[in-house]
């Protein structure tokens, strides 16, 4: 096996894992909805109807990006995988700028939601390189 086929092996089962921790990460705030409360925004409490619903819409979002990932991992190329990776980094990366502009504190926004979308962009590259 050659170091590039490595990389894109390594890569592939990291992508799994980012899938597969999105997914972990929601169904546990569902069940938990506490452990949410340190998302970034501030004076959002989960006791609240309105923060809770939010929650709820970020969670379907993320649980659709997790699958999704998980889908064309297990039926595409690692290229196509990898451009989705790439695309689906957005959505920390979006995270992060709400959290922000929210006046939330910028390390969980850039500590969080930014390494995050910048460990799913590095695990792009060998993908869409492959």
């Amino acid at each position: 096996m050659t170091g590039t086929t490595t990389l894109v092996h390594v890569a592939t089962a990291l992508a799994g894992l980012v899938a597969l921790g999105v997914v972990a990460l929601v169904v546990h705030g569902w069940r938990a909805p506490r452990t949410a409360a340190g998302f970034g925004i501030p004076g959002t409490t989960t006791d609240d109807p309105a923060v809770r619903a939010w929650l709820h819409v970020k969670a379907v979002r993320d649980v659709g990006s997790g699958l999704l990932l998980l889908v064309v991992l297990a039926a595409g190329s690692p290229g196509l995988l990898g451009a989705c990776l790439l695309v689906a980094a957005a959505i920390p990366a979006g995270d992060a700028v709400v959290v922000v502009h929210s006046g939330g504190p910028r390390r969980t926004a850039w500590g969080v939601h930014g390494s995050t979308a910048a460990v799913m962009a590095a695990v792009a590259v060998p993908l869409l390189a492959a």
